[in-house]
């Protein structure tokens, strides 16, 4: 049957005798939607990349003489040091896994006392007057004035690399997670009490829940200043196995920009990966709040 005579028969013309909706179904729609969105996610920062190679070559090939290009050498010969020698390849492998080690211990004991300070203080305002300015006092010493401290008196060992590790990643959660605990709405609060909800109840059924995307904030941004401070910190404790700091030592003494560079890039990655780890596992524990908050609006 015609388009025509179903519209004079009063049928929906876009369906056909059999009963199937005529021209493109719903999921070809919703898959454009999809490439286009994951267009407007990749192609922004993969054109920001091109450019960064593209003027990181001008620099090298334009700006500096053949003599100087140690300074800045070309991404190729970066990539190949990094990637297809396979000696540095395994030298460096071989000291970001020390490294690694040292960031994952420090950010999982940072984690531990950094919820626990910021609970802590959640429990009452005398309780964060009293304690919250220590923990600002060590944000705000200067860390390479306490490293030789630390290695008297823990040595200068894989222990001392994992405390700098600690107090530089430490902050961010406290602050973090105490904002979150301090942020819940009062009428929460009211509706808890309402019930005579104990402390510890109103703590891990309101307040926590609550806290997760605060919470899971201040674990991302410390996920990257573990990764630093374990790089400082093997720059000044050297017994043990050597990490990427090290290293990066090594190849500042002797000149080897290829190899810093490659070092350098590996270092990077092992910051983004963790970084991304949290925020992949934050974005899963936190949808169903994200959601919630989306219908409330």
């Amino acid at each position: 049957m015609s388009i025509e005579a179903r519209r004079e028969a009063g049928l929906d013309p876009t369906r056909s005798d059999a009963g199937t909706v005529n021209g493109p179904g719903p999921e070809k729609p919703a898959r454009r939607s999809r490439v286009a969105g994951l267009m407007s996610t990749v192609a922004p920062p993969l054109v920001v990349f091109i450019a960064f190679i593209a003027f990181w070559y001008a620099v090298s090939y334009l700006f500096l003489e053949e003599t100087q290009r140690f300074l800045l050498p070309p991404p190729h010969e970066v990539f190949i040091v990094s990637f297809l020698d396979t000696v540095n390849l395994t030298e460096i492998l071989n000291a970001l896994f020390s490294t690694t080690q040292v960031a994952l211990v420090g950010l999982a004991i940072a984690i531990v006392i950094g919820v626990s300070f910021a609970v802590l203080m959640s429990l009452g305002k005398w309780v964060e007057r009293s304690l919250y300015p220590y923990a600002v006092i060590l944000q705000t010493v200067p860390i390479l004035a306490i490293v030789p401290l630390i290695g008297f008196w823990f040595d200068f060992n894989f222990r001392s690399r994992v405390i700098v590790c600690v107090i530089i990643a430490l902050f961010p959660i406290i602050t973090n997670t105490l904002f979150g605990l301090q942020s819940v709405d009062q009428q929460m609060h009211d509706l808890f009490t309402l019930h005579k909800a104990s402390r510890w109840t109103r703590l891990l059924k309101l307040q926590l829940p609550h806290a997760l995307p605060a919470i899971f904030a201040g674990f991302r941004i410390s996920a990257g200043l573990s990764v630093i401070g374990a790089i400082v910190g093997d720059f000044f404790f050297r017994q043990g196995e050597p990490g990427i700091g090290r290293l990066l030592d090594v190849y500042r003494a002797g000149l080897q920009s290829e190899q810093l560079f490659a070092a350098l890039f590996f270092s990077s990655l092992l910051g983004l990966g963790v970084f991304w780890f949290f925020g992949l596992i934050g974005h899963l524990l936190t949808r169903h709040w994200r959601d919630t908050a989306g219908q409330q609006v």
